[in-house]
């Protein structure tokens, strides 16, 4: 169990890690400014709508149904792929990493799917580029992604600023099928 954690940890910094690295090195360029200011517009992409209606951040392109349980994503503009999810009723914005042992939740995100995460027993710690924080371990009811549903997903509530919840193997390994082709990422 000490081991799921470790490598839990583990995997949460090298995410955590990558994706400074990738925000350092576009800041100093027009795409990272406008990426950042998407970013500050968006920040609490729990509570925020978008055009039409759909929930989004502004900074990749909407995921689409296809037939037969399908699920298409395009690749956004900082090359990461983001699911427009459904975790226990509530809307959050998640960016797909199969790196991920788990879901991980942002303490913000968490709070707004109404955990009590005060509550919750630490359940270790996980090293970031800030340093270590504390790691919840939660179990979410279902985790739906545009009609893909998971139910019982194994979950870590993150008490660092990571910006944006991860949507993990915890989901994604519990899916048919999950392929990258070009820049388009397709759930089955």
């Amino acid at each position: 169990m000490i081991g799921r954690y470790l490598g839990l940890a583990v995997a949460i910094t090298a995410v955590s890690v990558g994706v400074a690295s990738v925000a350092s090195r576009s800041s100093g360029d027009a795409d990272g400014a406008r990426a950042e200011a998407e970013t500050q517009d968006n920040s609490n992409w729990t509570t925020q709508r978008g055009k039409r209606s759909s929930w989004s951040s502004g900074s990749s392109a909407p995921a689409a149904r296809g037939s037969g349980g399908e699920v298409r994503l395009g690749r956004a503009g900082d090359s990461h792929f983001y699911a427009d999810t459904e975790v226990d009723g509530t809307n959050i914005r998640m960016m797909v990493d199969s790196g991920a042992s788990i879901v991980a939740l942002t303490r913000r995100d968490a709070e707004a799917i109404g955990i009590d995460v005060d509550s919750l027993p630490i359940g270790g710690m996980a090293r970031t580029a800030g340093g270590d924080v504390p790691m919840r371990t939660v179990t979410l009811s279902s985790v739906v992604v545009e009609g893909i549903e998971v139910r019982q997903v194994p979950a870590a509530v993150i008490d660092a600023d990571m910006g944006v919840s991860l949507l993990g193997q915890s989901f994604l390994a519990k899916l048919d099928a999950v392929n990258v082709e070009g820049d388009t990422m397709t759930l089955r």
